[in-house]
């Protein structure tokens, strides 16, 4: 009910052709006042599952940025928005950056002086930690990364996906049934007689698609098929973070709820070691705030802006003035090094 009073942010839409012929998309916003630093920073943001720029926590959490004199360029999931048809037969999956990454080489092309803050929204947080972890290069022009609501490991995750305490199983089935609604809509684009599909996509794995209860069956029977793992244990293990969060050396919030129905207590005790053992890193775990929740307000009408839109922004301001005051220091220090 808090989402019914979202704004509507106005951006671009953006299109990418990629490499196998897919079509990327994205929507970019203009900053609506000054930074408080005064600089160009541009917050490239990837949704949660099967999300985009319409979905009402992303409009609310990007009108903000942009009061706030940030740009903000998000990610529309390949295969989420039902007006943008698939060009080849693939769709977005758990771990997959090469859409991320088109669109954060994109911006740095086209803004050559700005720099970047990467946000990442549950299954979107996933994909920009393990997106950064990939390769150094990735990490350049970025002054920090905010992941929120994300699991870290899907091969651990599963496991509790089957559970019924907090009803993540009946979580587990409506995410299942969204995913085969719109895998279904871009029936022909991925089983189609026409399409060269990979060679281990079967038409019995649509039949399978039909009778799926759960995303795992969905992910073995169709999405980890896109990109050829042999088994959902290694797509799990290829497509997930924590084998890459390590390697992560800009500054790094990682967000949790302790009452998050979907991501179970035992997964955080990934970001919870990581936070001990990296100065970079800050693991933030409030007991509230359910799955990308974190309202505040009354409890029948919670306000739209939530104290999550909040935090990432005022991180993200923190980190920019800390960068500009540690740039100052050292001018300074050359001034008086150059003066001696």
């Amino acid at each position: 009910m808090g989402r019914v009073r979202s704004p509507h942010p106005y951006g671009h839409r953006k299109f990418i052709t990629m490499s196998d012929g897919a079509t990327s998309t994205f929507d970019l916003f203009e900053p609506l006042a000054e930074h408080c630093v005064g600089d160009d920073v541009t917050m490239v943001i990837c949704p949660g599952i099967a999300n985009h720029s319409e979905k009402q926590y992303i409009r609310t959490f990007v009108d903000y940025a942009q009061k706030n004199g940030y740009r903000c360029a998000v990610l529309n999931h390949l295969g989420a928005l039902p007006n943008i048809e698939l060009t080849s037969p693939r769709m977005f999956t758990y771990g997959c950056t090469w859409e991320f990454g088109a669109m954060v080489n994109y911006i740095k092309k086209t803004y050559p002086l700005t720099q970047l803050v990467v946000v990442g929204f549950s299954l979107g947080g996933n994909i920009v930690c393990k997106y950064l972890g990939e390769t150094q290069a990735n990490q350049e022009k970025v002054l920090c990364c905010v992941s929120v609501c994300q699991g870290y490991s899907a091969l651990r995750a599963q496991e509790t996906f089957m559970q019924w305490d907090q009803c993540r199983r009946f979580y587990n089935f409506l995410m299942a049934d969204n995913m085969k609604k719109i895998i279904l809509s871009h029936r022909q684009a991925l089983f189609g007689d026409h399409v060269k599909k990979p060679q281990s996509l079967e038409d019995t794995d649509l039949s399978r698609l039909y009778t799926a209860t759960s995303l795992m069956q969905i992910d073995d029977n169709v999405m980890r098929k896109f990109h050829g793992y042999s088994s959902l244990k290694e797509y799990y293990e290829e497509e997930s973070c924590m084998r890459y969060l390590h390697r992560i050396y800009v500054p790094l919030m990682l967000v949790n709820a302790a009452d998050d129905p979907l991501v179970h207590e035992s997964l955080l005790t990934i970001p919870k070691s990581l936070s001990e053992k990296r100065e970079n890193v800050m693991f933030v775990l409030p007991l509230h705030g359910g799955h990308l929740g974190f309202f505040e307000g009354s409890v029948l009408f919670p306000e739209p802006l939530t104290w999550m839109d909040k935090l990432v922004v005022e991180y993200a301001n923190a980190i920019c003035q800390w960068e500009r005051n540690k740039s100052q220091c050292s001018d300074t220090e050359q001034v008086e090094a150059d003066l001696e």
